[in-house]
């Protein structure tokens, strides 16, 4: 049976009020944004000024992370429509996250770093599509837009406060200083552990599997001892071929950071940055994600994409502090966008019973596309061997010109999705 969405141009129906789940799973983002953004956004810096890594090794740290987790999105999705289960998987995805946490506090060495890191990210990719999916579930097609932005607000909003208590860490350990020293990186390691496993603890009393809407298990999936894509819809194809492109110039945020850095941002001054960005990015997410209930979704993200690209284009021409605050203030709008409206196109493409595949699949594809985007990045900007590379702008300008190519590709390859199958 087929459940037609809003009209472009015209209001979402009122409808019932979002279920428990989109609260519960808002909450559970919160608190371990709280938690994670104590860490990462200081970690190049532990890497470079503390363990004096080269950035190349910052973006092999990153990519690594990042491809591990995707491939486990995959299968973590597949596995609860298999299973007909999406709280189990994600609440196991939440509680490896945090349990990786405290060993930063020991880490010494680059290598160990990268382990730790892709512990966490481990979790990360047990848990995102079966979350996905269990909000895609819980939430009629013609208010996903306001869910999915919603759960983003909720999520950066745990961004602010942490970045926040990041700033009053580094304040009383520190001070000031232009490089970050070890012992406030491991006073942010002990700082971010309550928030982590009060995450847990949400999900596991808060959440709910749920029927109805095309929910529960995959009939098919029987028949399938591992992840298949097959089926999915030449649309879905669509729109993940265009992410990957727009993923291979969407290098770690950590770049962005040792670009703050290198244009003569403290530690502090990079932490304020990042929290006036999460501000942004959390006031724009609802209301952008409403926004996406009214419009066609897919031209919201080629509009959100052609905007990165402007946004990666000034990174790579700015000079001053000044031009580096205006433009994160950019990249959070962006980022406010484009989040809710993507994840509720992928709900628009795919039959309901696959939705945790196809979360997984596209979770899978981008993130892959996350360690040849992060080493590219790091070798255009630094070299490899005796290559010195071709500076800090570089990055930059590639991955302008990757969103400029994806935006225009998907306006012409993915077809407007106003319908969504709900078996």
């Amino acid at each position: 049976m087929s459940k037609a969405r809003a009209e472009p141009g015209s209001p979402p129906p009122p409808g019932p009020r979002l279920h428990r789940n989109v609260w519960a799973t808002s909450a559970t983002s919160f608190f371990t944004d709280v938690s994670s953004e104590m860490l990462l956004n200081v970690l190049p810096l532990f890497l470079s000024n503390v363990l004096g890594v080269r950035i190349w090794a910052v973006g092999v740290v990153e990519g690594l992370a990042e491809a591990t987790s995707s491939i486990l999105k995959l299968y973590s999705g597949w596995l609860s429509d298999r299973l007909g289960t999406r709280k189990w998987p994600a609440v196991a995805g939440y509680a490896i996250s945090a349990l990786s946490k405290p060993f930063y506090y020991v880490a010494s060495t680059w290598g160990a770093v990268a382990a730790i890191r892709w512990g966490d990210r481990v979790g990360k990719g047990v848990r995102t599509a079966p979350r996905d999916a269990l909000l895609a579930d819980s939430t009629p097609a013609e208010r996903r837009g306001l869910a999915f932005g919603l759960h983003r607000a909720a999520d950066t909003a745990g961004a602010v406060i942490g970045i926040a208590v990041s700033i009053w860490v580094v304040g009383q350990v520190q001070g000031g200083g232009a490089l970050l020293e070890a012992e406030t990186f491991r006073s942010l390691v002990l700082w971010s552990l309550v928030p982590a496993f009060l995450g847990v603890a949400v999900l596991v009393a808060g959440a709910r599997d749920v029927g109805g809407r095309g929910a529960g298990r995959d009939n098919g999936a029987a028949s399938r001892p591992r992840p298949r894509l097959r089926g999915l819809g030449r649309g879905f194809a669509g729109f993940v071929a265009c992410s990957v492109i727009f993923e291979l110039g969407n290098s770690a945020d950590a770049f962005l950071v040792l670009r703050a850095q290198e244009r003569g941002l403290s530690v502090v001054g990079i932490l304020w940055l990042l929290l006036a960005f999460n501000v942004v990015y959390t006031l724009v997410s609802t209301p952008a994600g409403s926004l996406a209930d009214r419009v066609p979704r897919k031209r919201l993200v080629a509009g959100a994409w052609g905007l990165y690209a402007l946004i990666y284009m000034g990174f790579a021409l700015a000079d001053t502090v000044a031009h580096v605050t205006l433009l994160y203030l950019m990249y959070g709008f962006y980022h406010g966008l484009v989040a809710g409206a993507a994840r509720a196109l992928v709900a628009d493409l795919v039959p309901a019973a696959r939705r945790g595949t196809a979360y997984g699949g596209y979770a899978a594809a981008i993130g892959l596309a996350a360690l040849p985007a992060s080493l590219l990045a790091g070798v255009l900007w630094e070299g490899l061997f005796a290559w010195q590379g071709f500076g800090p702008a570089a990055p930059f300008v590639f991955g302008a010109a990757m969103a400029a190519v994806a935006a225009v590709l998907l306006l012409v390859l993915v077809p407007e999705a106003r319908t969504v199958r709900e078996e």
